[in-house]
Order: structure tokens, then C-alpha cells, then sequence
């Protein structure tokens, strides 16, 4: 007896499929309960009616189906498709609300992509062409954003979005410890020992010529206005800048940053304009501290390699440099240092929801910053020769 109840049951509630063929037309009278339990049961007869060929004209009336979910609405949809691409009009009657919005639903899911050919045998020109668009405007969007963090960046703080202003110290000293404390003892080691690699090549050259002691001017103006800052900025883009894009590109895949957003803070003041101050603070410090770490290694070369003495190394370079090229450096190391949190936090801002989109980004940071702070380096060194600094 129970047994007889759940066939009855199971029965009822099977979806049912009644089509007549009159000419050109078709008309399909749906009933039960179509959803991803049951509908297996007329998928195959669906696929007869979705091969009928000759309709102009399908009617299909839903007013005795019970229930409706996305798989008994694909399977509608389907029908339908396949009849409207070969030219027939099609009419749904007796469709609920809910049903006609799930159809819609399934049907905007469900839109084919149309593959677009590639053409034969100008792959490679094209491809490159795509490339160089995709370059562009990628290039534009990224230029957007940088103007806009430096704009809110010079503004101020603006921890409140649109209410006023505030400047958090206790995190600008932070990224300082973290960007400058934490970087000198690289800094030194790597500046001195390319100091050392400097005078010894520079007084290898000059021995020839009997005028070993130009190492000194060589050494000098190479390191105070090009190398020291230069190097610096490298360094600090590989290490700060990467710290950077990592830091906030996490926050972004946490969502932390929209949780700024949603309490009224402001994520440029409160993320990016401590760390972009910090860097313009410290990246002139840590030229400074590069410019004596590499005089002090070439310094000791020149005293082993070549017997210059310390004393006649510091009087030859009180000669041979003047305020102008120590200026010519330092001047150029705010610029680099927003150069590398700018394009470390836009890196960090577009960060996606995975892993491996954290790691392409601060990738991209490191090597967009060093190749940027190399052009402006050289700009800078275009700039100072028209005007003759």
C-alpha cells in the first residue's frame, strides 16, 4: 500500500510534455514539477522537439506547471532557441511572474559568445598591434589612478572621506622604521662595495695613462650624482616597493579595504599617504647615507689599490665636486621615492581575489618602479645638462 502511494506521488509530480503537429505549427503543453530532480526524465524527448524541423510557429503553454527551477527553465529555454534560430515565432502563455523572470534569467546566462575568426597569416603583426593597444590604455588607467593618489596624497591625510583632515604621525615614524631603519644595512653594503667596484675599474683604466689620482673625480661626481641616488631608489623598489604592493594587495583580497570604505575612512589616507611620506622622508636619507658608505668603500680601494692616502683622497675630492653635484643628487630622490609608493600602491589596488594575481601585481610593482625611476633618472640628467647644474 505505501509502496502504491509513492508511485502515485512520484507520478504526479513528473513533469509532463503534450505536443501537438499542426503544419507549421507546434504546440507543447507543459505540466508537473520541472526542476533538476526530474527533468532528466524528458530531456531526451525535449531534444526530439528541439530537432523538429518546418515549425513556424511554437506555442508552449505553461499553466499546468507546478514548479520551475534554472534546470527545468534551461530545458524551456533550450526549446525555445533552438526554434527561434531557425526562424519561428515563438509565443509562451501561461507563465507566472516567476517563471517568465527565471526564463529571462536562464536565457541571458545562457548567451553564446560569438567566437571571433583569427585570420590567417597576419597572426603575429596583429597580435602585436593588440598588445600595443592593450599596453596603452593600460597605461592610461594606471596614469589616472597615480594622479589621483597624488592629488589626495597632496591635499592631506584625509582619513574621513569628505570631512575634513587629519595626518597620523605614529604611522608615518612606523613606515619609516619599516622602510628606512630596516633598509641601511643593504643600503650601505651595496652602495659600498659598488663604490669599491667603481674606483677600482675607473683606477685600472687610468693607470695607463699615469693619472690614477682622477679616480677620485671619477668616483665623486659618478656616485653623488647618479649612482648614489640611483642605486638607492633600485633598492628601495625591491624591497619598500614589493613591501608595499604586497601589504595592501592582501588587504584588498581580505576586503579590509572595502570595510574602510563602508565605516567612512578614507583607504588613500589611511593606507597610502603614510607610506608615500615615509619614503619621501627616508629615500633622501638613505642617499645621503649611500653617497659616504660608497666614497668609504672606493676610499679604501684607492688607498689599497692604488696608494691614494685618505687625506690626499678627501683634498682631491674637496677639488673636484662642489655643492651643485651633491645637490644634483639629492634633488632627484623625493621624486623617485613617490615615483616608487605611487606605483606600489596602484599596484596594491589592483589586486584580484587570488594568490596568484598578489604575486603578478607585486612583480609588476618592482619592475614598473625601477624602470620608471631609470627614465627619470634620466630625464633628470637631460634636465641638469640644458641648464648647465
Amino acid at each position: 500500500m505505501l509502496t502504491t502511494t509513492n508511485k502515485d506521488a512520484s507520478q504526479k509530480i513528473a513533469p509532463r510534455i503534450d505536443n501537438d503537429r499542426d503544419g507549421d505549427v507546434l504546440v507543447c503543453r507543459l505540466g508537473g514539477v520541472w526542476d533538476s530532480r526530474t527533468v532528466g526524465n524528458v530531456d531526451s524527448r525535449m531534444r526530439k522537439l528541439d530537432a523538429e524541423e518546418g515549425v513556424r510557429r511554437l506555442e508552449i503553454d505553461l499553466s499546468q506547471a507546478e514548479r520551475f527551477d534554472t534546470a527545468g527553465a534551461w530545458l524551456v529555454k533550450r526549446l525555445m532557441t533552438a526554434h527561434e534560430k531557425a526562424g519561428a515565432d515563438i509565443i509562451v502563455s501561461g507563465a507566472s511572474p516567476a517563471v517568465q523572470e527565471l526564463l529571462g534569467a536562464v536565457g541571458e546566462a545562457s548567451r553564446e559568445v560569438v567566437d571571433i575568426p583569427k585570420p590567417k597569416g597576419l597572426r603575429w603583426p596583429i597580435s602585436m598591434f593588440d598588445a600595443v593597444g592593450r599596453g596603452v590604455y593600460n597605461a592610461r588607467d594606471d596614469f589616472l589612478m597615480s594622479m589621483h593618489i597624488l592629488g589626495a596624497t597632496i591635499r592631506g591625510g584625509q582619513l574621513k572621506m569628505g570631512r575634513g583632515h587629519a595626518v597620523n604621525p605614529a604611522a608615518i615614524v612606523s613606515q619609516m622604521d619599516k622602510m628606512g631603519i630596516g633598509a641601511i644595512p643593504v643600503v650601505l653594503l651595496m652602495s659600498s662595495i659598488i663604490g669599491a667596484i667603481i674606483a677600482q675599474q675607473g683606477a685600472f683604466q687610468l693607470r695607463y695613462f699615469g693619472a690614477e689620482i682622477f679616480v677620485v673625480d671619477l668616483v665623486g661626481i659618478l656616485v653623488l650624482r647618479e649612482i648614489g641616488v640611483l642605486l638607492t631608489a633600485i633598492m628601495i623598489a625591491g624591497r619598500s616597493g614589493s613591501a608595499i604592493t604586497a601589504e595592501i594587495g592582501s588587504m584588498k583580497m581580505r576586503e579590509e579595504i572595502d570595510a574602510l570604505t563602508v565605516i567612512g575612512l578614507n583607504p588613500i589616507g589611511v593606507l597610502v599617504f603614510p607610506r608615500l611620506v615615509a619614503l619621501v622622508i627616508v629615500l633622501p636619507l638613505l642617499s645621503i647615507a649611500a653617497n659616504f658608505a660608497a666614497i668609504g668603500g672606493a676610499m679604501l680601494v684607492s688607498l689599497i689599490y692604488s696608494g691614494i692616502s685618505v687625506q690626499t683622497f678627501i683634498d682631491r675630492m674637496e677639488t673636484a665636486i662642489d655643492l651643485s653635484t651633491i645637490l644634483a643628487g639629492l634633488i632627484k630622490a623625493p621624486f623617485m621615492a613617490l615615483i616608487i609608493g605611487i606605483i606600489a600602491s596602484v599596484e596594491g589596488l589592483k589586486v584580484g581575489g587570488s594568490a596568484e594575481s598578489l604575486g603578478q601585481h607585486v612583480t609588476a610593482s618592482v619592475v614598473k618602479a625601477i624602470f620608471v625611476v631609470i627614465v627619470v633618472d634620466g630625464l633628470f640628467a637631460m634636465f641638469y645638462a640644458a641648464i648647465e647644474f
